[in-house]
């Protein structure tokens, strides 16, 4: 799985103008289930996450998670993060999940999340999605649980 973590002060995501979650302080994850992810790639992604230290300390230095501050997180199915831009102009998709495995599997990393202890909102799997962020720093980190080429 792929996943695009933005720390931020605020974050909301609109389904037809309406609010479907919507957090303050914590971490908006944009996140992908990629072709080949394995069964267990939903709870490797979350603890990963759940431990990043990207919040700072009392030193002002990125040394606590989003568990340690007491925030929460703001969980977005976005299969572009899938894209192959190697050739062209026109980003491809092919390497993101089926829609059906990947609704699930992002389903199962906010279960994780949640499981985790973390407060879990989440925008709606395959809609047209409107996300407003007060990014924080900005601090934007990529991840992704498997080493592809």
């Amino acid at each position: 799985m792929r996943a695009l973590i933005q720390r931020v002060q605020e974050a909301e995501v609109r389904v037809d103008g309406d609010s479907i979650g919507r957090i303050g302080c914590g971490l908006l994850v944009l996140v992908c289930a990629m072709q080949g992810d394995p069964d267990d790639a939903p709870e490797k992604l979350a603890a990963r996450v759940a431990k990043l230290r990207i919040f700072r300390d009392e030193a002002g230095k990125m040394n606590r998670s989003v568990t340690d501050i007491g925030g929460a997180a703001l969980v977005v199915s976005q299969f572009t993060l899938a894209a192959d831009t190697r050739t062209g102009n026109r980003p491809g998709f092919s390497t993101a999940e089926a829609p059906a495995r990947g609704e699930a599997l992002y389903l199962r990393f906010a279960d994780a999340l949640r499981a985790l202890g973390l407060p879990v909102e989440t925008g709606s799997f395959g809609a047209d999605m409107k996300v407003s962020l007060v990014n924080d720093g900005p601090v934007t980190i990529w991840m992704d649980t498997t080493e592809r080429a």
